[in-house]
């Protein structure tokens, strides 16, 4: 266990008393229902970047299905890591095993007895021993685990491309896919959606969806969405590429333009990233010391967070054209801007970018009482939970 990661417990019984741990989950859910209720909202900002909102509610789902999971696990396993200074989100092994829970989940189900057999031996173990069934209890939320990874959609260590739209740019007859897929980044402990605008000249593409006048062959019939890049000669090769390239600490410039070097064919005009947290909860973060603090002195459990996420832009502001001749030439590349104005977009190799906060009004009330609302929130759009709204912060 790394200094930055943190176990509910040494065994099973204190991971499952640790009221923080519960606390952990219950703030968690909270936080995700405030950002899904923030994306609904028809004035949310994420919506006025067209399809940026629809895309992260479906990774949000994948998240829920993970904690769920989560949340099961830790009533029968002896540790469940945060990454307590860093992050806040689960350690990235608790990913992992995910994964690999999931694989298994069929025969591991198939050797243990089914759900009704156990709680009629709960019964008889209570009625028999007078003694609460806690080993029984175990298998029982075991089995409920193993079923909610089998049945669940969870936020895998990377989730395959999606092609989500296609259209054509009628200024140069390409056609051009609108591509999202997910990485739980293993070193930051941080959860991330990848939304590309990519454009295709592949001959057999353009001959397919682009009609005359430049626009959308509608005589095509695509089942949107598709699994993978549109283009079935390329898709393998692309999700290889965002496998390898959707570290956090790669820069949007580096992808992009590694994106662009890798395939001739394929010209990235927009890339985004959504990076979701830190996290800041009062029971287990030490990753803000200010804010920590301050979440401490709020007076009720369910209140005692704080979550925040990152939206980082790049895109391209001139192609050069291809160069031929009888002894090969260069193929179209793009050329990527970068706000060098700004020393924090030149830091990240973004064009632009976007700091958000989502807090819980009482929360957000400590905090302005103790007089460091300017300090926490400096460089952040605030969204302040209330109820069944998200306020924003004037």
């Amino acid at each position: 266990m790394t200094e930055t990661e943190t176990a509910t417990g040494n065994s099973a019984d204190s991971a499952r008393g640790g009221s923080g741990v519960s606390r952990y989950f219950d703030a968690m859910d909270r936080a995700l229902d405030g950002l899904d209720t923030f994306l609904r909202e028809d004035d949310s900002p994420l919506y006025k970047h067209g399809l940026i909102g629809s895309v992260v509610e479906e990774y949000l789902a994948r998240l829920r299905g993970s904690f769920a999971s989560w949340r099961n696990r830790v009533a029968f396993a002896e540790r469940f890591r945060i990454s307590q200074a860093e992050s806040g989100f689960p350690a990235f092994q608790n990913v992992l095993e995910l994964e690999n829970d999931r694989r298994d989940a069929d025969k591991r189900l198939a050797s243990m007895p089914d759900a009704d057999t156990i709680r009629a031996e709960m019964v008889d173990f209570i009625l028999s021993k007078k003694q609460f069934p806690a080993a029984l209890k175990e298998t029982m939320a075991e089995r409920s685990y193993l079923e909610s990874v089998r049945e669940g959609s969870h936020f895998a260590p990377f989730c395959l491309p999606k092609t989500v739209r296609v259209s054509v740019n009628p200024k140069t007859s390409r056609p051009f896919y609108i591509v999202h897929w997910g990485y739980f980044d293993g070193s930051a402990n941080l959860p991330m959606v990848y939304i590309a605008s990519v454009e295709d000249s592949s001959r057999e593409m353009v001959e397919t969806l682009v009609a005359s006048g430049g626009r959308l062959n509608r005589g095509v019939e695509i089942p949107l969405p598709v699994d993978g890049l549109l283009n079935p000669a390329l898709a393998h090769r692309f999700d290889d590429f965002c496998s390898k390239n959707s570290s956090y600490s790669l820069t949007l410039s580096t992808i992009a333009t590694n994106m662009d070097k890798d395939f001739d064919n394929l010209h990235p005009k927009q890339l985004r990233r959504f990076v979701l947290g830190p996290f800041y909860h009062a029971d287990i973060t030490v990753n803000g010391a200010t804010v920590d603090k301050i979440l401490r002195k709020v007076h009720r459990p369910q209140n005692q967070w704080m979550l925040t996420w990152t939206l980082q832009e790049i895109y391209s502001i001139n192609e050069k054209p291809g160069k031929w001749g009888l002894w090969g030439g260069e193929p179209a590349r793009d050329e990527f801007y970068i706000n060098t104005d700004d020393l924090d977009s030149a830091r990240m190799g973004v064009s632009a970018f976007q700091n958000h906060a989502l807090v819980p009004h009482e929360a957000y009330q400590a905090i302005y009482a103790a007089g460091e609302a300017d300090k926490i929130f400096a460089g952040y759009q605030t969204h302040i939970v209330s109820g069944n709204q998200v306020l924003r912060r004037l």
